[in-house]
């Protein structure tokens, strides 16, 4: 029977429906279409995409970033340790891991428009509630609440994007990840100047609950239902029995372990070295432009080449320089080695984005092994900056931290280089050779 083409309401899908008559196709289950062979305009507004593309990207980092300059005034004020303090990081990148694996039950249940909505609104919450937290729990508790938000979006998204942006996937895929890391910017940056201007640090931190209301209008008015479906259990189930997803995992953990420290301690390091409030809030913000333009500019220049391989170690390459930098000569050029900090994070997280779309074709594959990646990378990365609280308490100094990722670069280094891309389609299908071996009868 001839297959008729129809549009699902409010969705950027293709949706088929055989033979004619009453049938109905469920949203979330109509078929896309993959591989580049028609991009989904149907709204005609690429461009609304691409500005909710920037809005979400800039709101999942500056709740992380913000306190890291006002932290000696948030110990003296709540009496947080150095413990204490690590998990205003540690918590949300360990709820964002979580959530790689929750939200795609959470997908299915509330739809993909739904649960981002619901996501912005803790988002924005999290940040809100930050102006009347009475002590360190509650503030710790705010920091759960907005990583559970950014969670789900981190989830859902890059799927989102495969999906509708087939042919530029690489390049949108950066500027979402550029504007992740502008967004970190924007937020060490705003903090620290209201708090330089006399601000209560409680204001300064819940003022970064604008953007995201923002970001939360512009999605209610703008965001489609999304045609990707959400990944069942037996699609990650098959993903995680792929040595490659371990892979991509332990990379992508290594790597944003790196981001995680330098949020959490990166402040107070360049502050017992001297620095103020203000200028160590210029710091981090100048390192998260570096990851920005790097996030933005790497993509792009990597794009016409199958094998990510050369760029991606470029990024460890700036990454090793500017953590030995900042371990052993940190008053020499405290500039230059976070800007190379954060170029080689920047970079990396978006190559490591694309080079996981990369192995798979179908936006819910993609999307799928994309936001396992995520998950068991970001249960790893959070333990790094309770790693170097340790460190620091046994050593007195964070400069041990820092050495410790640079053993860290060295093993992504040989992670990395395992990523041909010739393999990919041998890799993802190791699985499968597996079951056929196992479901053959036995010979005798």
């Amino acid at each position: 029977m001839r297959e008729l083409p129809i549009k699902s309401r409010g969705t950027r899908c293709i949706a088929f429906r055989q033979g004619g008559g009453n049938s109905r196709v469920e949203p979330g289950k109509a078929r896309t279409v993959a591989n580049g062979r028609r991009q989904r305009d149907e709204s005609g507004q690429p461009w609304a995409l691409l500005a909710l593309v920037v809005l979400i990207g800039l709101n999942l980092r500056p709740f992380l970033t913000g306190p890291g300059p006002l932290l000696a005034t948030i110990r003296a004020d709540t009496g947080l340790g150095y413990g204490g303090i690590a998990l205003l990081t540690l918590l949300p990148m360990f709820l964002m891991g979580v959530g790689a694996f929750v939200a795609p039950g959470i997908q299915g249940r509330l739809g993909t428009r739904r649960g981002m909505l619901v996501a912005l609104l803790v988002l924005t919450l999290g940040s809100l509630l930050r102006l009347v937290v009475p002590d360190g729990i509650s503030l710790i508790a705010t920091a759960a609440l907005c990583g559970a938000g950014v969670a789900f979006i981190q989830a859902a998204f890059p799927g989102i994007i495969k999906q509708n942006f087939t042919g530029k996937m690489s390049q949108v895929t950066g500027l979402y990840s550029a504007m992740i890391m502008g967004g970190g910017a924007v937020g060490a940056q705003l903090t620290a100047s209201i708090a330089a201007r006399g601000g209560d640090w409680r204001v300064a931190l819940a003022w970064l609950a604008l953007p995201a209301a923002i970001a939360l209008f512009v999605a209610w008015r703008s965001l489609a239902e999304s045609g990707v479906s959400s990944p069942d259990r037996a699609l990650v189930a098959r993903l995680l029995r792929r040595r490659r997803t371990w892979l991509l995992m332990a990379a992508f953990g290594l790597v944003n372990g790196g981001y995680s420290s330098v949020v959490a301690w990166l402040a107070p390091y360049i502050q017992t070295q001297g620095w103020g409030v203000a200028e160590s809030g210029s710091l981090v913000a100048a390192m998260a432009v570096a990851q920005a333009i790097s996030a933005l500019g790497l993509p792009m220049l990597a794009a016409r080449y199958r094998d990510r391989r050369p760029w991606l170690c470029a990024t460890l390459g700036m990454q090793a320089a500017g953590f030995a930098g900042l371990a052993f000569l940190p008053t020499q050029a405290p500039v230059v080695w976070t800007a190379l900090c954060g170029a080689g994070l920047g970079g990396s997280f978006a190559l490591a984005l694309v080079t996981a779309l990369d192995h798979l074709p179908r936006p819910e594959e993609a999307g799928a092994l994309t936001a396992l990646m995520q998950g068991g990378g970001f249960l790893l990365a959070a333990l790094a900056p309770l790693a170097m609280a340790l460190l620091h308490g046994w050593t007195g100094s964070f400069a041990s931290g820092w050495v410790m990722h640079l053993v860290f670069i060295a093993v992504t280094f040989f992670l990395y280089l395992r990523l041909d891309p010739v393999r990919y389609a041998d890799a993802m299908a190791a699985d499968r050779t597996v079951e056929r071996r196992t479901a053959e009868p036995a010979r005798t």
